[in-house]
Parts: structure tokens; C-alpha cells; sequence
């Protein structure tokens, strides 16, 4: 079967997410190391819509406890938890043309990754470093999930930004964008081999 049939047969099998907020989670999970780097970005600080911001809501998909599923027309991203729950995340998602959608699984995790451009990225909006250093300046955030079909790398990731402006658009270069503060705490909740299931547009819970 086909990664688009795939998303449409699991699309089709969510129960829907309850959107009723429960309660804001306002703790990330920062290391020493992460509350240094933050503590004076080199980007201006965002006011995020308080629907974007992280929140514990009711889940009723069918989704193992686990899973993260990305509603792309929402622009939210769920992680399911045990008893009905999900975290739910806003986000900032790829624009139409290139945005990912499709059954992944995260292959790789990385803490304040090294960005490497790809030609097409340089060729669209550079020129750029062929490698930029991790940091808070650093286009991927705190955090990176990448996103691998099989033994592959799609090239897609779920990191965090230096743009948080952008939250809650589809304003990207097809990756899924969070706060800082948002991926440090979804990192610390995911394990290599976590299924991510990416709805393609129309597909909203």
C-alpha cells in the first residue's frame, strides 16, 4: 500500500480529537545547557495564540499511546498519551507545494543539531554556510526529530525555530517547526523508532 493510502485509510480511522483545553503545561524539560542558550536569543521573542500553546487536551483517535500525528490544515501536532489524552502542540507547517505528508518513523535525535542546507535549499533562499553550528541562531532549534521511511531519510524533520513568529502558519520549507520550549519537551517523550503519522491537507481532525 501506498504512503498516501496509508494516511487516508488512518485518517479515516480517527475518532477525532476532543479540542476542550484541560490545562496549559508551562515546564519544558531544559538542561543547563538549553536555559543558557535561550536565556538571551538572537531572535525576537513571540507571543504565541494561546490555541498554539502547549496544552493537555481529550484525544479519542485510535492512535497507540506514543504516536505523534501532525493535523497540517490545524497546525497542531499531537503526541498520544495513555487514558483518552493527547499533548497538543502548535506548529508551523511546509508550504502547500512542499509540504510532507505520509507514515514516518523518527530515525534519528538530535539535542541543538548542525543544520547542513540542501542544494535545493541553497539554490531557493541562499547562500548559506555548508554547515551551520547548533545554536540558538541555528535554524533547527533546540531540539530535531528526523523523519525516516524505512532506512531512509526523508529530508523532513520536526525541530524547533529561531522563527517563532511563524507558529500556527504554513510558512516552511516542508519540516514541522515548534517553539524551543515546545520540541525540548516533545523530545523528551519520544524514542527512535516513534511512528509519525503526517495528515496531507484536507485531512484535518
Amino acid at each position: 500500500m501506498s504512503r498516501s493510502a496509508i494516511v487516508l485509510v488512518l485518517a479515516g480511522l480517527l475518532g477525532g480529537c476532543m479540542q476542550a483545553t484541560l490545562a496549559p503545561i508551562s515546564d519544558a524539560s531544559m538542561t543547563s545547557r538549553d536555559r543558557q542558550l535561550l536565556a538571551h536569543p538572537p531572535y525576537a521573542q513571540a507571543a504565541i495564540q494561546e490555541q498554539f500553546q502547549r496544552h493537555i487536551v481529550d484525544y479519542r483517535g485510535r492512535e497507540r499511546p506514543g504516536t505523534i500525528l501532525v493535523d497540517t490544515d490545524a497546525r497542531f501536532l499531537y503526541l498520544v498519551q495513555p487514558g483518552g489524552k493527547a499533548i497538543r502542540y502548535g506548529v508551523a507547517v511546509g508550504e502547500e507545494a512542499m509540504a510532507f505528508s505520509g507514515v514516518a518513523t523518527v530515525g534519528r535525535m538530535a539535542e541543538w543539531p548542525d543544520w547542513v542546507p540542501t542544494p535545493e535549499i541553497q539554490e531557493r533562499l541562499g547562500p548559506y554556510p555548508s554547515r551551520v553550528p547548533g545554536g540558538a541562531a541555528n535554524p533547527l532549534g533546540a531540539r530535531a526529530l528526523y523523519l525516516y521511511d524505512g532506512n531512509k531519510d526523508t529530508l523532513y524533520r520536526i525541530h524547533g525555530t529561531n522563527q517563532p513568529e511563524y507558529i500556527g502558519q504554513a510558512i516552511s520549507s516542508g519540516c514541522i517547526r515548534m517553539t524551543n520550549s515546545d520540541v525540548i519537551d516533545l523530545y523528551t517523550h519520544v524514542k527512535l523508532g516513534t511512528t509519525v503519522i503526517v495528515l496531507p491537507r484536507g485531512r484535518s481532525v
